[in-house]
């Protein structure tokens, strides 16, 4: 038999609000302990502690309402350290240029942005102005560029929650690349025990198209409240996306031309009953992204508001989409699969 292989993207990580400098402390004595237990080593922890401090600092100097994820980022059997810093203005016309040394809006030396570059082993970015700025960095033990991102997401817990009941994940089993969008019933510990479930059994599924794997992860869930998900499969070669959902996942195939196109999803919970499962297929023509978000993310959303953000990562996308399409009253979460030609 030939063996699965998969990555998993499950771990939420922290998500800080970054107000003032005290805050910017906080987030860089997390990113320093977060790279201690992965094993970065001294060279690399101290180059993360610059990457922090630097992206710590533009939000205060220069931001409004920011906040900054940090999480682990895993690729095969190397860890390293991932930081995701939004905020909503004012925005920057040319990050190239605002990435230059001696480039400043407030007076300061101006180098942030270019040590952030330097110290990173992987960076990216949109901003635009009167629509804010993301940031995305990862640090690996190495300054080398990892393989880019196929897929990314992220999620959020609701406003006085610790945990979220959203989660997200992406394998390549066999050759197949699939992710799962997954939202646990209600809120709190229960709802992410259900996700934590599906997670789990989306990693052990067989190896099969995206109704076999929604059938198998229903089967794993019934000791859970169980959840609304969705589970697509690109197949880049054939220029088609396979997709399977249950509940209120809402998916969306957008395309090079600006397009836009809904994806089905039936009524139904799985881990619960007996739900009807069926397998759609959408053209994926080069160039096309895969959007999937959780009903914690309001669907009203234009792609065209955001010039350029499809040009970019993943991470960059799906995070743009929450800072500004997330609620803050649900659990929210946004994946986004397919690079850029």
């Amino acid at each position: 038999m030939v063996p699965v292989t998969t990555e998993v993207v499950a771990d939420p990580g922290l998500w800080f609000r970054v107000e003032n400098s005290s805050a910017g402390s906080t987030v860089r004595r997390a990113a320093e302990r977060l790279g201690n237990q992965l094993g970065l080593g001294a060279n690399r922890i101290a180059d993360l502690a610059i990457v922090a401090a630097e992206l710590t600092s533009n939000l205060v100097k220069h931001a409004e309402e920011g906040s900054l994820l940090l999480r682990p980022a895993r690729d095969s059997d190397t860890a390293g350290v991932e930081m995701i810093a939004v905020d909503a203005g004012p925005g920057m016309a040319d990050l190239t240029v605002s990435s230059q040394d001696g480039h400043s809006t407030t007076g300061t030396l101006g180098i942030g942005l270019g040590a952030i570059a330097r110290q990173a082993s992987w960076y990216d970015a949109w901003s635009w102005p009167g629509k804010g700025t993301v940031l995305a960095v990862q640090v690996w033990p190495s300054r080398a560029t990892p393989p880019p991102a196929w897929a990314a997401g992220l999620t959020r817990p609701i406003t006085g929650e610790q945990v979220s009941g959203d989660g997200h994940a992406l394998r390549v089993a066999e050759g197949r690349h699939q992710v799962l969008v997954c939202d646990g019933l209600g809120h709190g510990p229960l709802a992410a025990s259900a996700t934590y479930a599906a997670l789990a059994a989306f990693r052990a599924a067989p190896a099969g198209p995206p109704a076999v794997v929604v059938q198998h992860l229903h089967r794993s869930m019934s000791h859970t409240r169980g959840a609304a998900l969705a589970v697509a499969e690109l197949d880049l070669s054939a220029g088609v996306l396979r997709y399977a959902g249950l509940g209120n996942i809402a998916g969306a195939v957008l395309g090079g031309d600006g397009s836009r196109r809904g994806l089905v999803s039936l009524p139904g919970i799985a881990g619960h009953q007996r739900p009807v499962v069926r397998e759609y297929d959408y053209p994926f023509p080069p160039g096309s992204r895969l959007v999937m978000q959780s009903d914690g993310v309001v669907d009203r959303w234009r792609i065209e508001d955001y010039p350029g953000l499809t040009g970019r990562s993943p991470l960059v996308v799906a995070a743009t989409l929450l800072r500004d399409a997330g609620t803050r009253r649900d659990d929210a979460c946004v994946l986004v699969a397919g690079m850029p030609e």
